[in-house]
């Protein structure tokens, strides 16, 4: 079993706190870079929000 689908497994039932921890994660990431990647936090942001959303039960 790959991290990722232990990540998954745990995360489960709780999406909408994931989510929001990813969110809060780019923030400070924007916050430390003064903003100068962030097109590349939003497009990471993104990738990992989409790995949370929409799974099938296992």
């Amino acid at each position: 079993m790959s991290m990722m689908d232990k990540l998954k497994q745990m995360l489960r039932g709780h999406e909408d706190q994931a989510e929001k921890a990813v969110d809060k994660a780019g923030d400070a990431v924007d916050e430390r870079t003064q903003g100068r990647y962030g097109d590349h936090v939003d497009t990471a942001q993104e990738k990992a929000k989409e790995q949370f959303r929409d799974q099938p039960p296992q």
